[in-house]
């Protein structure tokens, strides 16, 4: 697998039902699976390291083997890669003008 679609991010201004709160990211977002064309929503909230771009522009969200490649592809980073537990990070990149979000699970690694 190279890169496999997860999801469209769009970033709203008001809360959708059964949005979740993430308190360290500070941040409302829904579930991409309770949409049939796999969307996330994101209310961003004061305080979010989130930079002010990914609060007006939707990003595509791709899974990944291994993020270090196309890191370093990038045309910028917006966001490090974020360890969201012992086998999951993520990052926020600029790509041709398009704002990606890397989801990178090693749960396969033994």
């Amino acid at each position: 697998m190279a890169m496999e679609y997860m999801h469209l991010g769009i970033p709203i201004t008001n809360k959708k039902p059964n949005m979740t709160y993430n308190e360290d990211m500070k941040l409302w977002m829904s579930n991409p699976d309770d949409y049939d064309e796999k969307i996330e929503y994101l209310k961003f909230e004061e305080g979010t390291f989130f930079p002010e771009i990914m609060h007006r522009q939707c990003h595509v969200a791709y899974k990944v083997d291994d993020m270090t490649k196309y890191l370093k592809e990038a045309d910028s980073i917006l966001v490090e890669p974020i360890t969201l537990n012992d086998t999951t990070r993520i990052a926020f990149i600029i790509k041709d003008n398009a704002i990606m979000e890397l989801y990178e699970d090693k749960t396969w690694v033994v």
